[in-house]
């Protein structure tokens, strides 16, 4: 399965989601300390047109960054929060349109092109999917609507293992970490453990504990769980 794949299955997922919310549902509490629902919503929409800033720029060559300013990702989602459920439906909709178009549009070439992501990171424009995938499918799981993080694909969320084991791996305490496996994915190795220390479990069950989602009743571990640095 291809990264755009899992941008368009896990955004019909979500639109079904978000389809199905109640009138009052955008001043709900989401998962996510500090904001509600409509918080949320507004943050994939505006995360989406974010990316598409990062494909233009890798379609024309005109730096192009997601957001026009440090603070300007917070002020779109305060002043989006509180608009009525109809037209934050929309919006995520839209704003998910205008990505698959901006994605559709770019060339093998284009696709090669380096652009900067939102933390000043250079990275080829063909990590930009992967950003929207991660954005769509945990977001869904943020929203409280009865999606846990058992109903993201399997290999979707060994790709998050290992994404996440690697962005930590850097910040965990030194001689900290484990050599994380799922049966049937492999091996992932989270920082540079100093002991013997294994976590085993589903991509999901993985995936979950990684990103701070999940309890840690599904996982076999031999020595002692490491503490983990808050992801994202």
């Amino acid at each position: 399965m291809t990264v755009l794949q899992w941008v368009q299955d896990g955004q019909r997922r979500l639109q079904q989601a978000v389809d199905a919310l109640p009138g009052t549902a955008v001043f709900e509490p989401s998962a996510l300390p500090g904001w509600t629902r409509g918080h949320l919503l507004t943050h994939l929409a505006r995360n989406a047109d974010a990316l598409v800033n990062l494909l233009t720029w890798a379609r024309t060559g005109t730096p192009t960054p997601m957001y026009t300013s440090p603070d300007r990702r917070v002020t779109d989602i305060e002043a989006g929060a509180g608009r009525p459920l109809t037209e934050q439906q929309r919006d995520v909709r839209q704003s998910a349109a205008r990505f698959a178009a901006a994605a559709e549009a770019l060339t093998q070439e284009a696709w090669s092109a380096t652009v900067v992501s939102g933390q000043g990171r250079e990275i080829p424009a063909s990590e930009v999917p992967w950003l929207r995938a991660r954005e769509v499918w945990i977001h869904l799981v943020d929203l409280r609507v009865g999606v846990a993080m058992d109903a993201l694909p399997a290999d979707f969320a060994w790709a998050l293992v290992d994404d996440v084991a690697g962005w930590m791996s850097a910040r965990v305490a030194p001689g900290a970490g484990a050599e994380l496996t799922a049966e049937g994915f492999g091996t992932v190795v989270l920082g540079r453990p100093s002991v013997d220390v294994t976590v085993t479990g589903s991509p999901n069950a993985l995936a979950s504990w990684l990103t701070g989602r999940g309890a840690t009743d599904e996982l076999h571990v031999r020595g002692e769980l490491p503490g983990l640095p808050r992801w994202l």
